[in-house]
């Protein structure tokens, strides 16, 4: 597989055909779905976009692990899923798809609203146990309920620690900053996990991560670990196209930092969920994502030696 073929989306080549998927060890996979949102919504086109803006990294090396990933990643293409169908319903399709994928790759998620993750989780905690996790976002997502829903995007980190998907002392929430009772707010925290709020983080990069870094590295050891990364973690001024918005947040170049510093983690998966590109400019939203999706491949093909 060339460098092109994990980017670029037009007719003509599409990532890779599903057939030639078998043989990588990494997969990409869009999660169409955005029937979940309280906001705005638009999530579900974000796959392609976030292939399409991928493309301008098709023929470069990762200049902070000098290695391309790309060659031994593949696309499973977006997930067919019944989007009029209640949320169970659609939870289920996920969680079929996602169980032949993690079974034979390493599995990058395209969202998708953040309800989605739910899912994924399920897959994978019946693959490895009981998880640890890493969630940027700018909301906790922790709401017993969200706007009268008892499930949706707002809950899924609640229901998670509920069902004992993830281990809430190894539960670790980084650029948290809406607004929002202080039940939902500090849950994670109040089991035993860690938040890492927008405003602590202020002004703070590289160097000044590192001791957060560490306090991660400690609290996360070698338990398997599965990342979550919601768009909107990123300040609007880098990621217009979200559709929940919060001022105050994150910059790429913090993001960037937690990636490479926590590559060596036991990582087993990742999403990145909540671009929506309707709402986005000069594809900064999209653009985003694609170099933390990359970022994050790099890592784990390093972490392997190059395979």
């Amino acid at each position: 597989m060339t460098i092109g073929q994990f980017a670029y989306a037009s007719n003509t080549n599409h990532f890779l055909a599903a057939a030639a998927l078998d043989a990588q060890p990494f997969a990409v996979c869009g999660v169409p779905f955005d029937g979940a949102v309280t906001n705005r919504p638009g999530a579900r086109f974000a796959p392609q976009e976030v292939r399409r803006a991928s493309l301008m990294l098709c023929d470069g090396i990762h200049p902070h692990f000098n290695i391309s990933p790309l060659e031994y990643v593949g696309d499973a293409l977006d997930m067919r899923l019944p989007n009029a169908s209640p949320l169970p319903q659609v939870r289920a399709a996920i969680e079929e798809q996602a169980s032949a994928l993690m079974a034979a790759h390493h599995c990058v998620f395209i969202g998708g609203d953040h309800s989605v993750t739910l899912p994924l989780l399920r897959v994978a905690k019946a693959r490895y146990g009981q998880l640890a996790l890493i969630h940027f976002d700018a909301h906790c997502d922790t709401w017993s309920d969200h706007f009268g829903e008892p499930s949706g995007h707002g809950t899924w980190t609640y229901e998670a620690i509920q069902e004992g998907l993830v281990q809430p002392a190894r539960t670790v929430q980084i650029g948290i900053r809406s607004s929002g009772e202080r039940a939902a707010r500090e849950y994670v925290k109040d089991q035993g996990g860690a938040i890492y709020t927008a405003k602590s983080l202020r002004g703070k990069d590289g160097d000044a991560l590192a001791s957060v870094i560490a306090d991660i590295k400690t609290r996360i050891g070698n338990t398997p670990c599965y990342l979550t990364l919601d768009i909107d973690c990123l300040d609007p001024a880098f990621a217009p196209g979200t559709g929940t918005p919060e001022p105050g947040g994150m910059t790429s170049a913090q993001v960037l930092t937690f990636l490479e510093e926590l590559s060596g983690l036991n990582f087993i998966g990742m999403d990145c969920v909540e671009v929506a590109p309707a709402y986005d400019h000069a594809e900064l939203t999209s653009q985003a994502a694609a170099s933390f999706i990359w970022t994050y491949l790099s890592g784990q093909v390093a972490k392997l030696g190059g395979l």
